[in-house]
């Protein structure tokens, strides 16, 4: 469309009887809802077209990201360029004799084209990143922060030149007076920059991936990390319930992340028997020789009561004491027995840390510690696992004449009916 045929327009409106001013109206609505329709023809034909394209070309790609492309819309969006370019083109045409309405119009295409170009970019930005997920080398990485900063930057330039548009302002002078404002910018977007920084660490130290199991007692949070996004994390915890961290908290607070251990041969087993201090004693003879019938220690206890034995005859010992001299421990050969017991269990990892400790004393007992690591790594296997070689034990016991440390039924009726009072512990029947 051209001058000549608008004011071929008007002037059949002239010709039939309407006046200039009323003429101008009509040619300009008359105009206007002309291109309108053509535009929107344009853009629903220009929009079934690339829509067919696109799908018949996803479907013969071997590619996914084609795919991720229609899903998000990409070229329903490409669509309403051609269209828009039109209305940028031609529209302001029909308001030659409004130069205020023009004006105006032509300021109201320009938001719509940046609206556009800033979903366009959305939808293209998420299209990409739905494809990096499918790439096993990237699909544990926090690639929504990435998306996000530089949404978040495509949209403050947007503003900026929305601004720009409608005040007859250049961005220059925008950027200018964000110069003198940065303090208040840094403290509105203090979480935005601090979510930044912290995916940027996050990512090049490698401290959480997406699927990993972390425990962070400071939010509450103990399961698998969902998403990792600009400013926060999502655990989705083992009770199924969703917890959500500061991203920027993963570097200024300590937590703990168990990819180390499900990355290696074992799940450790790190458990203590209290053993009862009463109970232990020397073994004597008659015990020794009770204790050779255990086979998987029997050789053990053989070499060891010899070499004893040798060494208190060679050194003169009087044994009328068991204390004189060199002796065998009840509690000994238990560890000993604890230990071999381990090397044995098919579920245990052989080429990983075993063994049987003695810990310092406590009101409590003497804490038998059990540091090991089990093959299976799953949760449920894992405590199947430990529970079954804590059963062996505790009923092994009564067998090296052991006793584990539980307190006095007398002492536990005294707890029962103690009540803390204001004043100090008040038995229930008032008196103290």
């Amino acid at each position: 469309m051209n001058n000549g045929l608008r004011r071929l327009l008007y002037d059949y409106l002239i010709q039939s009887g309407l006046e200039a001013n009323a003429a101008s109206y009509v040619n300009a609505l008359i105009l206007f809802l002309g291109i309108i329709l053509v535009a929107l023809l344009m853009d629903y034909i220009l929009w079934k077209l690339l829509r067919f394209l696109s799908v018949r070309f996803a479907r013969q790609s071997k590619t996914n990201f084609d795919n991720f492309l229609v899903f998000n819309r990409v070229p329903r969006y490409v669509a309403h360029i051609i269209p828009l370019l039109l209305l940028y083109r031609y529209l302001p045409l029909a308001f030659l004799d409004f130069e205020n309405t023009e004006g105006i119009i032509l300021k109201a295409i320009e938001i719509l084209a940046v609206i556009l170009v800033l979903i366009l970019l959305r939808s293209l930005l998420r299209s990409i990143n739905d494809y990096l997920k499918t790439l096993p080398h990237l699909k544990d990485k926090p690639l929504d922060s990435y998306s996000q900063v530089f949404m978040i930057i495509a949209w403050i330039g947007g503003i900026l030149t929305l601004f720009a548009v409608l005040t007859d302002i250049t961005i220059w002078k925008f950027f200018t007076t964000l110069g003198a404002a940065s303090a208040v910018i840094l403290l509105i977007f203090k979480d935005t920059i601090l979510g930044l920084v912290a995916s940027i660490q996050v990512s090049i130290n490698d401290m959480v991936r997406i699927g990993d199991w972390i425990t962070f007692e400071k939010f509450g949070a103990d399961g698998n990390v969902t998403e990792i996004s600009l400013a926060t994390v999502k655990v989705q915890n083992f009770d199924k319930t969703i917890t959500t961290i500061p991203t920027y908290s993963l570097i200024s607070d300590s937590f703990k992340n168990w990819r180390g251990m499900q990355e290696s041969g074992g799940r450790r087993i790190k458990r203590a028997l209290l053993i009862k201090q009463g109970s232990i004693k020397f073994l004597t003879a008659e015990n020794i020789e009770t204790l050779k019938g255990i086979q998987i220690i029997a050789q053990y206890i053989e070499t060891r009561n010899s070499n004893i034995e040798n060494f208190n005859k060679e050194h003169d010992i009087d044994k009328q004491m068991s204390i004189n001299g060199r002796n065998l421990t009840n509690i000994g050969v238990f560890r000993k027995y604890v230990e071999t017991y381990l090397k044995n269990h098919s579920a245990i990892n052989q080429k990983m840390t075993l063994m049987t400790r003695q810990l310092s004393p406590t009101p409590q007992g003497i804490p038998l510690e059990i540091y090991a690591f089990s093959s299976d790594k799953r949760w449920e296997n894992y405590e199947y696992i430990m529970a079954d070689i804590f059963d062996h034990l505790l009923a092994a016991l009564p067998y090296f004449e052991l006793e584990v440390f539980e307190l006095p039924t007398s002492f536990k009726d005294g707890l029962d009916k103690v009540e803390i009072g204001k004043e100090g512990p008040l038995y229930k029947d008032g008196k103290q």
